[in-house]
């Protein structure tokens, strides 16, 4: 059967067919619109398989160019500060000055990676206030801490010194030669706040105890006050005891205070009265002046107040040892026995 005959048997049975039209549409409905468009002769399309498709005909996207950014390179590195050669310059100029540079790092290690040059400022700062090279030698070995000051932080130490605490300025050089330690102090954080604590309790003359500036107050001066308050002595008393007393404060409270009590109430059987009314037994020897003294008393059989016992020189000592032993001296126990019972 030929498709024209095809076709009127179709519209026949099939009557909504347009009959202009002798072949049914083959596109879905709305869809005719569309014009078909006729393959081109020379036109090859691609032939896809199953697999993942990476388009090779293509040729590759240029990258876009990045801005070239300048070189920040670091710049080489400079030589460390204890080089060779700067180690050496500094060994020199220190033994120079006549200081063991070896010992000085051993007990200060930082001046290793001190510099040369601040170093230099810190020795002639100090040159400038008057000070010999015998003296700075003195100084610098008894305290390495100061050659890592710098030039700069001394000033303030000086300027201190001279108007708060009133150290004249003929003392100024006694005062560093006797604490250099001074010197490695902070203002700020250590001495002023050493000073007012001082005055608070009733030193008014710091500058005759300058040493007392480079104390800590919560670590050294607080805890030598509770001390005292422990064994029996009042808050007031203690006070009235350091004031009149101040390098008591300088004392170690175990290699000092507790040997020395522990001695004068066990083996000298004393009252703690002698030493409220005389603070400064502990600022003599134990092996030396305390023990051997009390001894000799004790064979002779008499007892010196503490003053007499221990203020006096050698010489003074056994002559009023030998004038008591050959007269009448009343005993501890007597009426007549008093502080100044042996005082002649």
């Amino acid at each position: 059967m030929s498709l024209i005959s095809l076709s009127h048997a179709m519209q026949d049975t099939l009557p909504f067919l347009p009959k202009n039209n002798p072949f049914p549409p083959l596109l879905p409905p709305h869809h005719h619109d569309f014009p078909l468009l006729s393959r081109p002769k020379n036109l090859h399309f691609p032939t896809f398989s199953s697999r993942t498709i990476t388009p090779t005909s293509l040729p590759p996207k240029p990258h876009p160019k990045i801005p070239q950014i300048p070189s920040t390179s670091p710049p080489p590195p400079m030589p460390p500060p204890n080089s060779h050669s700067d180690f050496q310059e500094k060994m020199l100029y220190l033994e120079s000055i006549g200081l063991d540079f070896f010992s000085l790092i051993e007990h200060h290690p930082p001046i290793i990676f001190a510099s040369l040059h601040d170093l230099k400022s810190t020795v002639d700062f100090l040159a400038s206030m008057s000070f010999t090279t015998l003296e700075l030698r003195r100084i610098l070995s008894m305290c390495p801490h100061i050659l890592t000051v710098k030039s700069t932080s001394l000033l303030p130490i000086f300027t201190f010194l001279l108007r708060e605490v009133h150290v004249n300025g003929s003392d100024l050089k006694k005062v560093i030669n006797r604490r250099p330690r001074l010197l490695a102090c902070n203002v700020e954080t250590q001495l002023r706040p050493t000073l007012y604590f001082l005055q608070s309790i009733g030193i008014s003359e710091v500058k005759k105890h300058t040493s007392l500036l480079t104390c800590s107050v919560e670590n050294k001066l607080i805890p030598r006050i509770d001390y005292f308050q422990k064994i029996g002595f009042s808050h007031r008393q203690t006070i009235s005891m350091f004031c009149r007393f101040p390098p008591l404060f300088n004392y170690s409270i175990k290699e000092n205070y507790e040997l020395k009590l522990n001695y004068f109430m066990v083996e000298m059987g004393r009252d703690l009265r002698e030493i409220r009314e005389f603070p400064q037994y502990f600022s003599f020897s134990l092996e030396n002046r305390i023990k051997p003294r009390h001894q000799i008393c004790v064979e002779k059989g008499v007892c010196f107040p503490l003053p007499a016992l221990l203020k006096t020189s050698e010489v003074e000592f056994r002559s009023r040892l030998e004038v008591c032993c050959n007269s009448t001296l009343p005993l501890k126990g007597s009426p007549l026995w008093c502080a100044k019972a042996c005082d002649i």
